[in-house]
């Protein structure tokens, strides 16, 4: 059994196959999804999908690259629509100087504002960080001091560093297909030092395929593959680390019943 705890069903990637897919991921062991929010105004999409589907959850938050387009969102407003019993999750929010297109200062107000409902509702943040290890982890450090909140820094690509960081404050480590890139060394490096209860696998579907599937469209089965990565890097059985990561994402999602 494992969990894919970050993909996005509502992505227009899937719309002539989603019950396929969602057949597929049963079948190769993938027992529940968490379908990850990127705008607050499309909840009622992701609503949707877990109306169909119950074996799939969602969030509720605003994805950094969207931040400027919802700062009206309040934490209030996360809070209010978390309340939903298929909402488990907050986010995904955070910083991503990468692309370049938003404002750090309105990413950082989105980010704070989502960490304000994390902290209230105690259900996980999930974090997008990407090329802002720095301010991300002044930002949790700083937040943490005001009151604890359980977070996850979602398909983790970032440095050693943000990674001791996350784990010192009590959050979990995802990891992506990323980690079963031929290159990605460094990465799994990192993983090898994550401590075996804060560790979590993803598929930040329709993106990033895992090396079996790489240059395909990604899909929550595919999961499997970075498991067994996973595994083989921390050197234990495929069985042992699914176990393993299944346990952490129904503990980081309390909210989330075991099917």
């Amino acid at each position: 059994m494992l969990i894919d705890t970050h993909c996005h069903l509502d992505f227009a990637d899937f719309d002539e196959e989603r019950d396929a897919l969602v057949e597929r991921a049963h079948a190769a062991g993938v027992a529940q999804m968490v379908t990850i929010s990127t705008r607050v105004r499309k909840l009622e999409t992701l609503l949707t999908l877990t109306e169909r589907y119950p074996s799939v959850f969602c969030s509720v938050g605003t994805h950094p690259n969207n931040a400027g387009d919802e700062l009206d969102v309040t934490a209030e407003d996360l809070v209010r629509l978390s309340a939903h019993p298929k909402v488990v999750a907050i986010g995904e929010a955070g910083l991503d100087y990468f692309y370049d297109t938003q404002k750090p200062e309105d990413q950082k107000t989105g980010l704070i504002r989502h960490i304000e409902a994390a902290r209230e509702t105690k259900l996980p943040l999930v974090i997008h960080s990407r090329s802002a290890d720095d301010d991300m982890a002044a930002i949790l450090t700083d937040e943490t001091g005001k009151g604890a909140f359980p977070f996850i820094l979602h398909c983790f690509s970032s440095g050693e560093r943000l990674a001791e960081v996350g784990v010192e404050l009590g959050g979990y480590v995802s990891f992506s297909g990323i980690l079963t890139f031929p290159k990605s060394t460094e990465l799994r490096d990192i993983a090898a030092k994550v401590p075996l209860d804060r560790l979590l696998v993803e598929t930040d579907a329709p993106y990033l395929a895992p090396k079996r599937w790489r240059g395909k469209r990604n899909e929550p089965s595919y999961v499997v593959n970075t498991a067994e990565v996973l595994a083989e890097t921390k050197g234990l059985p495929f069985e042992e680390m699914a176990k393993i990561t299944t346990d952490n994402a129904f503990r980081i999602f309390s909210k989330m019943p075991r099917l």
